[in-house]
């Protein structure tokens, strides 16, 4: 950990997100906060030149591990959670996980055991009132993830819309677990919703494409004895990188530096 009482983390994969947290760490000059970052050997080279000598990157586990990371950041999708999730546990590293969908998968979650599993909050907000909520009395959460037509190509969902042309369907209503399961690439803010409200099984997920949509839009709906509260985030790709939400990067950020996330109990 740092003198300052930050800490220090690596980070899993160097696509969209990591290259929104470097760009950003340093514009201060505080990439000393990023340990190093672990990617697929035959992206190493491509990786180093990217990195550009101003932190290690490395090609194994036990590489980034010997850099005495505090935390590692997963951002790297469900096959790098699949491969490191459970060793970087085990041997007894905190793990951020930004890839949440994949903790649908009941038999991959329980053999994630040892340190600490936390979620950080992602393209979403309202983390916190879901959290606190769970112990007021909270009864029902629908998230609802409203997209243009465009967004959900490539998806299971292509064909219905498709057929629906330009108009506004919901084309999936099910529970978060659902969601996650049958779009592994769509769901990860359903899921984080879910693991902070009612759970994956009571957290509902309704799936809208709209071509009027002028962004990614998320709304959280929840209730309880507490009372109700409705969250709409528009959340915009970074302006350096359309690839990812400029949120997601920053929670990261968050997450792995000041502890700002909730832990992952199975």
């Amino acid at each position: 950990m740092k003198p300052d009482g930050r800490r220090r983390f690596a980070i899993i994969g160097f696509g969209a997100i990591t290259e929104e947290v470097v760009r950003t760490l340093d514009e201060p000059r505080e990439l000393s906060a990023l340990a190093g970052v672990l990617v697929r050997r035959s992206h190493l080279d491509a990786a180093k030149r990217k990195a550009a000598g101003r932190f290690p990157v490395v090609a194994t586990l036990d590489e980034i591990l010997a850099l005495r990371p505090d935390v590692v950041a997963e951002c790297a999708g469900h096959g790098a959670m699949r491969e490191f999730g459970a060793a970087i546990l085990g041997r007894g590293v905190d793990l951020i996980c930004s890839s949440v969908g994949v903790l649908a998968d009941a038999a991959f979650a329980r053999t994630l055991v040892g340190a600490r599993l936390l979620i950080p909050s992602g393209a979403i907000a309202g983390i916190d009132g879901l959290l606190a909520s769970r112990t007021a009395g909270l009864r029902s959460v629908t998230y609802t993830p409203v997209k243009a037509p465009a967004a959900w190509m490539g998806t299971p969902a292509e064909e219905q819309v498709r057929a629906a042309g330009q108009q506004r369907i919901t084309f999936f209503e099910g529970t978060a677990r659902e969601a996650a399961l049958r779009y592994p690439k769509n769901v990860n803010v359903g899921a984080t919703v879910a693991l902070a409200s009612l759970g994956l099984d009571r957290t509902q997920v309704k799936m809208v494409s709209d071509p009027e949509a002028s962004g990614p839009l998320g709304i959280i709906d929840a209730s309880g004895d507490f009372g109700t509260f409705r969250f709409e985030i528009l959340a915009y790709a970074s302006p350096h990188n359309p690839k990812t939400s400029l949120l997601t990067a920053h929670s990261i950020i968050l997450a792995a530096r000041e502890n700002v996330c909730f832990e992952f109990r199975p």
